[in-house]
């Protein structure tokens, strides 16, 4: 990792703790069988996709929950509930970091989200830290629900490259899943994989940059 004056952030298991394990158990209490292929780090049914390009409401995504499990008495907030279990919440010193790292890199925000989940963080956010959202702590933010994109598609690196004039040989980008980072490889960007127990603060202190 040379010359690098752009950083790209992921969300989930970079800033903020999540835990698949969780979604998973969550869905199976439900009624839906094959929960782990049903929702996974590397492997989803196509509605996550969907949600998180924005292409169906949350209407639609917690009507197709009930198809699934077979339960159409199911709540919203029993749906919700499942889905936002694997939303852990944030490592203390996180916020600091990306301020400090902000006064000495263009920094961006790109995830991988859906409207459920980004309300309940824009509320736990807002609840706990008493900030609206997360611009203040980057030069802008990029949340495929609002985009139409999702990683690792290339046009949702394009986006954020082409919006803020960014060289790919200058920005790292740092993820959680080995194909995101192959999808802005593929565009000359510099790439970091985080794996758990490492944590974006030790990574920092480790590389120097």
């Amino acid at each position: 990792m040379q010359n690098i004056k752009n950083i790209i952030f992921d969300y989930g298991n970079v800033i903020f703790n999540i835990d698949f394990l969780k979604a998973q158990q969550a869905w199976n209490q439900l009624g839906i069988n094959n929960a782990a292929d049903f929702f996974g780090h590397k492997q989803q049914d196509q509605i996550f996709d969907k949600f998180d390009r924005g292409e169906v409401s949350a209407e639609e995504f917690r009507d197709y929950i009930r198809l699934k499990s077979g339960n159409p008495k199911l709540t919203d907030e029993q749906i919700n509930a499942a889905w936002n279990s694997m939303l852990l919440g944030l490592e203390p010193g996180n916020h600091e970091l990306l301020l400090n790292l902000k006064g000495r890199y263009r920094t961006f925000l790109l995830s991988n989200i859906n409207a459920i989940h980004y309300d309940h963080i824009m509320n736990y956010l807002k609840t706990d830290f008493d900030f609206d959202g997360n611009d203040h702590l980057f030069e802008k933010t990029y949340y495929s629900h609002l985009t139409g994109k999702r990683k690792p598609e290339s046009r949702i690196f394009e986006l954020v490259l082409n919006e803020n004039n960014l060289e790919p040989a200058e920005t790292l980008f740092i993820d959680d899943s080995p194909q995101h980072l192959a999808g802005a490889e593929k565009l000359g960007i510099q790439t970091f994989l985080m794996t758990k127990p490492d944590t974006i603060q030790q990574f920092f202190k480790r590389a120097q940059l």
